[in-house]
């Protein structure tokens, strides 16, 4: 066993769940073969507790390191803001200038609170439309994290997420009396959110929508959903924490001309560093006020500190332009390669967001092969790819040239009904998954 299995063995006995994050867990790449743990990052390199090198051509620190890992301009301002000391008993006066930055990126909102992490900073957006609208309950299309107003959507049915958007979110722990206050709807199914908005319009406070992930919206679905959102006097929450800072410098909804009245951004936004906004309409972000909604962490400087230096990286790059070019150099030689190897592959994602599933019965034995096999080849891989501006053409060649010999290897292994019996680690669990 290698170090890192041998300490995630022990790490199960210590940590409920293994690891922090469900997405990181090494059940969902291949347990037994997935290095669990890192010693060092660097740009697009990985080293594992072995010392074995990689190049990262999967997850991408799950999306959050967009630049790259430890990029040099993101860590040097951050060191001189720990340097500068990262805390005190006063406010970091960059917040304040990332609140105007984000604000001069989105002219259409006026104000902006910040946290340090993707769920709680829906948790905030839902609490502040909430305390404006005076109104409890919340219509939702896509993942928006743990929080128990989100797994609420679950309780009594048997899965309203998993038949709608995400098998495999269980929402014991969460009060039952939340039973009813969190409504799912699927993406592009404008009918599904009317049918909410009519039966529920007196006590809806909000409508949360990921504005893009798998697919692009249809023709006047967004345009739709907000005007369902003002005929039910709800609030319009878009949730960019995924989506943000990849397809351009921003939110995504830039690009279609649908604006919210509230907008959610984290992973990206620091490159890895914790940082969260929340940023909105004056008059409802001013509801922000009226509840409470406060935390100590929310005031340390590293955060902020590092988004300004992620934006200002993204307008100097122009960091989204190849984030988008390397995905869809990678989408295009997923396909080259499952059709030269006489493979089934199913492609989508927006480019910087990218995966693929094998279409067919054996996708778990076959991503967890593709995985194994990967990684003698010096390359960590999942079926997702999400791309870093450290990711240079060079990178994309040798990842390609790889992945199709993998898959040839893998169409005979198939052939001959012995794909199974070549894995080294355990089938690839498939988690929780997202739909549109």
């Amino acid at each position: 066993m290698s170090k890192s299995q041998r300490l995630y063995y022990r790490a199960k006995m210590l940590i409920p769940g293994g690891t922090q994050l469900l997405s990181k867990r090494p059940e969902l790449f291949s347990l037994g073969v997935w290095p669990a743990y890192y010693k060092q990052a660097q740009g697009v390199y990985i080293w594992d507790l072995d010392g074995k090198k990689y190049i990262d051509m999967s997850i991408g620190g799950i999306g959050a390191n967009v630049l790259g890992y430890a990029d040099k301009d993101v860590n040097a301002a951050v060191k001189k803001a720990v340097e500068n000391g990262s805390s005190s008993s006063l406010n970091c006066y960059e917040e304040v200038e990332l609140a105007k930055k984000l604000c001069q990126l989105h002219p259409w909102a006026k104000k902006a609170r910040f946290a340090r992490s993707g769920g709680e900073s829906m948790a905030i957006a839902v609490r502040i439309a909430r305390a404006f609208t005076g109104k409890d309950k919340v219509a939702i299309c896509g993942y928006h994290g743990w929080h128990d107003w989100y797994l609420a959507a679950n309780l009594g049915t048997e899965n309203a997420l998993g038949e709608h958007l995400l098998p495999g979110l269980s929402p014991i722990g969460v009060p039952k009396a939340l039973r009813g206050t969190t409504l799912p709807f699927r993406y592009n199914h404008l009918e599904e959110l009317e049918k909410i908005v009519i039966e529920h319009k007196e006590s809806l406070a909000a409508i949360v929508i990921e504005p893009i992930r798998n697919v692009y919206p249809e023709k006047g679905f967004l345009e739709g959903v907000k005007a369902l959102a003002k005929k039910a006097n709800a609030i319009l929450i878009f949730d960019e924490i995924s989506s943000g800072f990849r397809m351009n410098t921003g939110g995504a909804h830039l690009l279609f001309g649908v604006h919210p009245d509230i907008a959610v951004f984290s992973k990206a936004l620091g490159n890895g560093y914790p940082i969260a906004a929340i940023i909105g309409c004056a008059d409802v972000m001013e509801a922000a006020q009226v509840s409470f909604i406060s935390s100590t962490m929310w005031t340390e400087r590293i955060g902020p500190t590092a988004a300004l230096a992620t934006i200002k990286k993204f307008q100097e790059k122009k960091v989204a332009e190849h984030l988008m070019d390397i995905g869809k150099r990678v989408q295009e030689g997923w396909v080259r390669a499952a059709e030269k190897a006489g493979l089934k592959i199913k492609v989508s994602g927006i480019y910087p967001l990218s995966h693929f599933v094998f279409d067919e019965p054996e996708h778990s034995h076959m991503k967890a092969y593709f995985i194994q096999e990967m990684l003698k080849k010096g390359f960590l891989v999942s079926n997702l790819f999400y791309s870093m501006h450290a990711h240079t053409s060079q990178h994309v060649e040798q990842y390609l040239k790889a992945v199709t010999e993998v898959f040839i290897k893998m169409s005979v292994l198939q052939a001959k009904k012995k794909l199974s019996a070549a894995l080294k680690g355990e089938p690839a669990s498939s988690g929780f998954k997202r739909l549109t």
